[in-house]
């Protein structure tokens, strides 16, 4: 269903306020998250079965060998066609729904019952997190709740820049294809991902892996083998992220 909502992630904006972070905790009723000094001011580490949204600080060498931020609001994709969808559906009926009214991808009680590797492994961009004493799975819900009603998103409601936006999504793809347009005179290197797979569009001033290793990903075409698939991007990608010790 390439109808329905989506998101538009514009990076250029984002000033890493953290807005969007803090109003997805709160909206969704999550509990704060411990966090330790790691040498870097994201924080918490990663996504988590309480944190759904998280945005993510790179720092590089630029122009003049001055140091610049890359920052990365990540969140779950809500892919037109889920591969966590795909590697459950044979196992429990109606443990992973497409809302018919915005194409979220939505997770639901039925998923108790699995193995959540089976989720987790499955996911391109390893945004689904298992709560460590039960394995219950959550992530992004793009807030349907609230859409439902008429409403933005939590994140997007809160962003004070403009980075983050939300609408239908031919509007969105509209919307960002002009940006890219308008971003490339000063940063040549720009780029927009998302556009024919996902919900969740991410304009990028640099190359996506600069940002994050999962910021972009070769995903498989429906029709082929997906979890085979699957299984070797994700380890690639865990292999990478683990060379820049981002993932744990």
């Amino acid at each position: 269903m390439s109808s329905g909502k989506a998101f538009l992630i514009d990076t250029i904006l984002c000033t890493a306020c953290r807005g969007c972070q803090i109003a997805c905790k709160q909206w969704n009723q999550l509990p704060a998250t411990k966090t330790t000094n790691w040498g870097n001011m994201q924080n918490p580490k990663h996504l988590s079965y309480d944190t759904y949204k998280l945005v993510r600080f790179q720092e590089h060498n630029g122009p003049e060998n001055k140091p610049v931020w890359y920052f990365f609001p990540d969140q779950c994709r809500h892919c037109l066609e889920p591969f966590c969808k795909d590697a459950v559906d044979g196992e429990v009926s109606g443990g992973i729904l497409i809302d018919r009214q915005t194409g979220a991808v939505l997770f639901t009680n039925k998923l108790k019952g699995i193995n959540p590797d089976d989720v987790l492994n499955a996911c391109p961009f390893d945004i689904p997190k298992a709560q460590e004493k039960t394995g219950f799975l959550a992530k992004c819900t793009m807030c349907v709740d609230r859409v439902h009603n008429g409403l933005l998103p939590a994140c997007v409601k809160t962003c004070p820049t403009g980075a983050m936006n939300f609408g239908d999504r031919d509007k969105m793809v509209k919307m960002g294809k002009r940006r890219l347009a308008e971003a490339k005179t000063r940063f040549p290197r720009a780029t927009l991902t998302g556009l024919e797979d996902l919900r969740v569009f991410y304009l990028l001033a640099d190359v996506p892996e600069k940002y994050y290793p999962y910021a972009e990903a070769d995903l498989p075409p429906a029709g082929m083998d997906r979890k085979t698939a699957l299984r070797k991007i994700g380890r690639s990608l865990r292999e990478l992220a683990g060379e820049l010790d981002l993932y744990s």
